[in-house]
């Protein structure tokens, strides 16, 4: 049996994450949420975890005494979930916090000495440097749970040399507005974004597949787990989302993984990885697929791809300031307060008010994080 923790447990990789260990029949011995106490006191009850927490001092309050008649330590607060990040019976611990909260979480996986499955993309996109150099001292082993970047590391494992890779080909689904144009795209709403053509998923990274944003974050990931320049990672869109990304040796062979699209898959191999097991999930037939079709993505329309890498040939605090930027435009889209159209732009605005530093701490980020999130809201407020 093998003991697992899971941060972020009640969104959408998370829950998909229990059903693989219920299914593996793996102990998980710690649990954690942002607020959704309800969800994570019936996970509690199911799975019988060491230590549970919330982000949410008062959901936290509730859940403890909710959870009075058991055994399980409940905590809270950032201090809470990195606790449970580090939580010593753990093997292996799932991060799939969303956003810049997984930061601190995933450096605690790390100096913990645990293997990290990591989902939380904006770990590597905001602190790169810092979450491979922890990496590398703790002998940490780093394994992708989203699924192009697991495609890729599944892709790799043949690889003879670092030279014998040309190229990363990442691909994307293209999200609910492929093919429009910014005049066809200049009143979409949350609504409207939100209806994504292939996978089910959170709300931010929904929008951020609409706005193309998520591919962006992805080039950037893959560029600290696969020690490849920026230049070396290419992006097509893939609107059946079978194909999960491929890559390109030096003899112009190229090598894809495919799959139906269910997230159990990359989840299940990171758990079991080097190991394969009965899957979780029904088996692709490429018959009834018939048609694979791929494109290159209209950056003209969808900029933050653009944006994305950019930030990263300019390396430093960049990436972690429009990543930040992102989150805040994503959160007022959402909400209704800005236009579609008006995304890429005001990421660049919040981004612009940055320090610029190419050496950072976990301290750097935060403030950077904060100026860029007050930049976004200052920006919407002047337009208003």
């Amino acid at each position: 049996m093998k003991n697992i923790a899971i941060l972020g447990s009640t969104g959408s990789i998370g829950t998909q994450s229990v059903d693989v260990a219920l299914k593996r029949g793996y102990k998980v011995t710690a649990l954690t949420a942002y607020s959704n106490a309800k969800l994570l006191e019936e996970q509690a009850r199911l799975l019988k975890p060491y230590k549970v927490a919330l982000l949410d001092e008062k959901q936290a309050s509730c859940l403890k005494t909710a959870l009075k008649d058991t055994d399980i330590k409940v905590l809270s607060g950032e201090d809470g979930i990195c606790e449970c990040a580090a939580e010593e019976h753990a093997e292996t611990v799932i991060n799939s916090i969303v956003g810049m909260a997984g930061l601190k979480p995933t450096l605690a996986v790390i100096n913990s000495g645990k293997n990290l499955a990591l989902a939380n993309k904006e770990s590597l996109v905001a602190g790169g440097k810092l979450v491979t150099d922890a990496a590398n001292k703790n002998g940490v082993t780093i394994l992708p749970v989203d699924s192009e970047h697991s495609a890729i590391f599944q892709c790799l494992q043949g690889k003879p040399t670092n030279k014998a890779l040309k190229k990363i080909i990442l691909t994307a689904s293209g999200g609910p507005f492929f093919g429009k144009t910014a005049e066809q795209l200049k009143d979409v709403t949350a609504a409207d974004a939100l209806k994504h053509p292939n996978w089910s998923m959170g709300a931010k990274i929904t929008i951020d597949s609409a706005t193309m944003f998520n591919k962006g974050l992805e080039l950037i990931e893959a560029v600290w787990l696969f020690g490849v320049s920026p230049d070396d990672v290419d992006i097509l869109v893939h609107r059946e989302s079978i194909v999960h990304s491929l890559i390109e040796y030096s003899d112009n062979s190229v090598i894809a993984q495919l799959g139906v699209p269910d997230m159990r898959i990359p989840i299940q191999y990171a758990l079991t990885y080097p190991e394969r097991y009965p899957s979780p999930v029904k088996e692709l037939d490429l018959a009834e697929a018939a048609t694979l079709t791929f494109y290159k993505p209209d950056c003209d329309t969808f900029k933050c791809i653009n944006i994305c890498r950019d930030a990263i040939n300019k390396g430093g605090l960049a990436p972690a300031a429009v990543n930040s930027a992102n989150e805040e435009v994503n959160r007022l889209f959402r909400e209704g307060k800005v236009k579609f159209n008006d995304i890429p732009n005001l990421i660049l605005k919040g981004a612009s008010a940055a320090k610029s530093k190419n050496t950072y701490t976990v301290e750097d980020i935060d403030e950077t994080d904060k100026t860029v999130r007050e930049a976004v809201i200052s920006a919407v407020n002047r337009k208003d």
